[in-house]
């Protein structure tokens, strides 16, 4: 394997890993030489688990509801407590559709949680470690959403504007100290997220016809962008947010 690329002998936490985008990046880490700590809103981690171990890499499970962040700082550090973590993949993240005069505090309140306050409260758990070994990789799922408005995705919108922020905040502080914070932002891939605008007669068209490669993305094309941010290939690689969108923000 390509030193620069070879994740031998470091373990990743990858939230949200049960299907999609997380459990691609999960499988393609472990197939890159990582072990595994897979993160599940339920204990439903079975096929990734399965593809982990395929690939001879260990697998352990953290079940943990990130729709409240009460208790997760604690969580976190117990869970630190029993495995180092040399990669943490920030990748759980919800959406809430509606217009935002309409939009419920309660909804917009849920987005924030989980795409947001989760989201710093285990960076902010692995990160410390990782500083006191001056060695770490971060990598947040970020979106185009981070750059664009949309339309009647307010809360989603300004939660992910929030992780790129967060991103280059953490990486001008850590950077020094050998931590690199870094974001992928995906382009319209086909997942459980995109479902019904995939099904939209309307709307799919449209996506599809502005995207120069003429497809949606799949989860396995986010998967070489996070091994090169997870590995030694990146490590002068800080703040950066990575596309992988198809052309989607050259257009």
């Amino acid at each position: 394997m390509n030193p620069l690329f070879d994740l031998t002998g470091r373990t990743a936490l990858v939230t949200g890993a049960r299907t999609g985008i997380g459990q691609a990046i999960a499988i393609g880490l472990a197939r890159a030489g990582a072990d595994l700590v897979l993160h599940g809103h339920h204990d439903d981690l079975d096929e990734t688990q399965r593809a982990v171990e395929a690939h001879g890499r260990s697998a352990r499970r953290w079940i943990r509801d990130l729709s409240h962040v009460s208790g997760l700082a604690d969580d976190v550090e117990g869970l630190l407590a029993e495995t180092r973590v040399d990669i943490l993949v920030n990748n759980a993240g919800i959406i809430r559709r509606s217009p935002a005069v309409s939009m419920g505090g309660e909804d917009w309140d849920a987005v924030m949680t989980v795409n947001l306050d989760a989201v710093f409260t285990i960076t902010r758990a692995a990160g410390r470690q990782m500083l006191v070994r001056r060695t770490g990789k971060i990598i947040s799922i970020a979106s185009l959403l981070s750059f664009q408005g949309g339309v009647n995705v307010a809360a989603y919108a300004a939660s992910k504007h929030a992780v790129v922020g967060m991103t280059r905040a953490l990486a001008n502080e850590w950077a020094g100290d050998g931590v690199q914070v870094n974001a992928i932002a995906p382009g319209y891939i086909a997942t459980d997220n995109t479902t019904a605008l995939r099904a939209d007669p309307v709307r799919e068209p449209q996506i599809r016809g502005r995207i120069p490669a003429g497809r949606w993305g799949t989860p396995a094309d986010l998967v070489g962008a996070a091994v090169f941010l997870a590995a030694p290939a990146s490590d002068y690689v800080c703040g950066h947010v990575l596309t992988v969108d198809g052309g989607w923000l050259a257009r």
